[in-house]
């Protein structure tokens, strides 16, 4: 392992424990939590959309 990189899994270490107990931490898995919902949303509306229009464009015969 050369030094760039030891340095970056260094840099990755600290920032998963400022991740995991530092100042706001709570509030960033709470944001983390939310985005996820979001995202999760947002695809199934989109499949649902999606799936609208290739039902009525089959049944607009």
């Amino acid at each position: 392992m050369d030094i760039k990189e030891e340095f970056e899994a260094r840099i990755k270490r600290i920032e998963g424990f400022i991740e995991d107990r530092g100042l706001f931490s709570e509030k960033l898995k709470k944001a983390k939590r939310a985005q996820r919902n979001i995202n999760a949303t947002i695809f199934l509306g989109s499949v649902i959309t999606i799936a609208g229009i290739a039902i009525w464009a089959l049944n607009r015969d």
